[in-house]
């Protein structure tokens, strides 16, 4: 039966046979009978493919096997995620109510001299143990150690306040003169006017007075709110004011006036800033043009919201702008027609404003356009004011200042602004943090070393997919003493566990994350400036795309300024395709900011969205403090 049936598959052969050699050859070499008689390719793609999954199963057989033993070198995705900074709920610092019975028990002493058992302190010292002052720690360790190593009067004269006190109030009472709150010094209304004040009256005010005006000092030297309570997001250290010696030179100032406002910072953006507080609060309007958000218009369209938009550009166009296009303001009638002068008003006005410039009249022009009112501008201002007593008052010689909401940054150099770029910020996940610290290393043709928290959060669900993953995009996987490893032997579960230490870097290269140059700074957020192959993203309005970093809009400009070096100079070596470093021969300051009003080059204030919601929560700061500053009630 089986011979019956080989003979009978004969035919059938032979004549496959003949036709498989009348057929063209495949353009594959062939190897076997059957592949000559059928054409079969064992390489191509189908069956390549089908070939990579049955070994990918065996692999993964195999992991099975060795599940839960010390070989289990399994890529699964980790039920962890490193964790973004947070904001916090603010915690003021806080005010309590002392007693000078310290004070009267030091000055009873033994030890004092005999001119010293004189003074009016000494001789008032059984009073002072009836005295209470609410104010901080520092500030009352302060003023003990002043009186008791000088215990006289400050603020009182003949039963009477001196006209040293008299002029320390004036200033105090106009604390709102630069962004403060008068009522944070409540003693400061406080008047002394007959003669008959008692002596518990006038060491009362004498204390509290010193109180007020040694906390408005502080206020003014370094703000009212301690950044790093804020949120994660913050690393400002407090600047290091000692209360001691601050009220020694008050003690001393000829001139209290004169002292106390010359402790405010005083530099171009913060005299920018109070110059237009004092604008605004002095403006009676507070209206606001009102535009349609979602209003769309194209060259030679029609709106009826064509006259609030001129008005509007108007009002937020700077005074060379409105010079060019004096004529066609002037001789705007209120058309709601967008005719080719009125496209030339808005395609400069998005040029000044940083949008792109089109001449469409979209969302986002919009959004620039319409005017802030302005209660909200004074916020603004008062906010960063608040936040400019935070920096230091002499941002320095040269610097490169990087303001988030306004996402640009610049390179300034003896007060002028050399060289401005758009830049790409944090999203609003992975938000850019706001510190200060100092450019030392441009790197050419930089390896991007991806951090831990990328590696977790975004590049773990794909290896748990395919654990070749980092092998196939090239990246470079290495353990900690630089032993090369395929991403496929990694467990990385330990590495998102921190039981394990692996780096990750993407080499050079055209795909590479950062570009063609990188911008460092060391600091423990992993934050520099660098170049980025996705330049579209420039010419968003919105430029809050980035896991933290700063992308600059022309990093070779970048480069070539803070190393003191020509644009050529930077081509050049970034043409060798070497990897290299240099050093600056002097690293400078760089201001990684956030400021929703700032002054441009010209001295005019631009106002920008709260791109990461920093002002609501400096806001709520500030309430916090000024609710724990407020008087006791009964």
């Amino acid at each position: 039966m089986a011979a019956r049936q080989r003979w009978t598959m004969f035919p059938v052969l032979c004549a496959a046979l003949f036709i498989g050699l009348l057929l063209p050859p495949k353009p594959a070499a062939a190897q076997t009978f059957m592949d000559l008689l059928f054409g079969v390719q064992p390489y191509d793609r189908y069956y390549e493919r089908r070939y990579r999954e049955r070994r990918y199963r065996d692999r993964r057989y195999r992991d099975r096997r060795y599940r839960g033993t010390r070989y289990d070198n399994r890529s699964r995705a980790p039920r962890i995620k490193i964790a973004a900074p947070r904001y916090y709920q603010y915690e003021p610092e806080r005010l309590s109510v002392y007693s000078l019975a310290r004070l009267a028990k030091a000055l009873t002493s033994t030890n004092l001299t005999a001119e010293a058992r004189s003074e009016p302190l000494v001789l008032a010292r059984e009073h002072l143990s009836a005295v209470e002052v609410r104010t901080s720690q520092p500030v009352f360790e302060a003023m003990i150690a002043h009186y008791k190593a000088s215990p006289q009067f400050i603020w009182i004269e003949h039963k009477r306040q001196t006209a040293k006190a008299r002029s320390a109030i004036g200033i105090l009472q106009s604390a709102s003169h630069y962004g403060l709150n008068a009522e944070d010094y409540p003693h400061a209304t406080q008047v002394l006017g007959a003669e008959d004040q008692s002596i518990r009256d006038l060491l009362q005010f004498e204390i509290q007075m010193s109180a007020a005006v040694l906390m408005y000092a502080l206020d003014s030297l370094r703000g009212r709110v301690i950044p790093n309570r804020i949120s994660g997001y913050h690393d400002l250290e407090r600047k290091p004011v000692d209360p001691k010696d601050l009220l020694r030179s008050i003690v001393k100032a000829p001139d209290i006036a004169s002292f106390l406002t010359g402790l405010h910072p005083n530099n171009r953006a913060y005299r920018a800033l109070l110059s237009e507080l004092a604008r605004l609060r002095s403006e009676d309007s507070n209206e606001k043009i009102r535009i349609d958000r979602e209003t769309f218009l194209r060259p030679g369209g029609v709106s009826s919201e064509m006259p609030d938009i001129v008005a509007a550009v108007k009002r937020r166009s700077s005074d060379s702008l409105k010079t060019k296009h004096a004529e066609t303001l002037l001789a705007y009638d209120g058309t709601e027609e967008y005719s080719p002068d009125l496209v030339a008003l808005v395609r400069d006005f998005q040029r000044e404003s940083g949008l792109q410039v089109d001449g469409i009249i979209g969302r986002n022009t919009v959004a620039a356009i319409i005017s802030l009112g302005n209660t909200e501008k004074i916020s603004k201002i008062q906010l960063a004011l608040e936040r400019l007593r935070w920096l230091p008052e002499d941002l320095g010689p040269r610097y490169v200042f990087i303001n988030q909401p306004a996402f640009t940054a610049a390179y300034i150099e003896a007060g002028r602004r050399s060289s401005v770029m758009k830049v790409v910020v944090g999203k609003k996940s992975n938000q850019t943090s706001f510190f200060v610290d100092k450019i030392e290393t441009v790197e050419y043709n930089p390896y991007w070393g991806v951090p831990l928290s990328i590696i977790v959060n975004e590049m773990l669900p794909k290896l748990s997919r395919d654990p070749s993953y980092l092998d196939r995009l090239g990246y470079e996987v290495s353990t900690v003493s630089g032993r090369r490893v395929s991403s496929y032997d990694v467990d990385w579960y330990a590495v998102a566990n921190k039981r394990s230490l692996i780096n990750v870097r993407q080499p050079p290269g055209p795909e590479n994350a950062l570009g063609a140059v990188k911008i460092l700074f060391p600091n423990k957020h992993h934050i520099y400036m660098h170049d980025t192959p996705h330049k579209n993203l420039f010419g968003k309005t919105r430029r809050a795309f980035s896991h933290g970093c700063v992308r600059l809009e022309r990093p070779r400009e970048m480069a070539a300024a803070v190393l003191r070096k020509s644009q050529a100079y930077i081509d050049d070596r970034i043409a060798t395709g070497r990897n290299e470093r240099e050093d600056l021969s002097e690293p400078i300051p760089v201001y990684v900011a956030y400021f929703t009003a700032w002054p441009d080059s010209d001295g005019r204030v631009r106002y920008s969205d709260d791109i990461y919601e920093r002002d609501h929560y400096l806001s709520l700061a500030i309430d916090r403090t000024e609710a724990a500053r407020a008087p006791l009630t009964d």
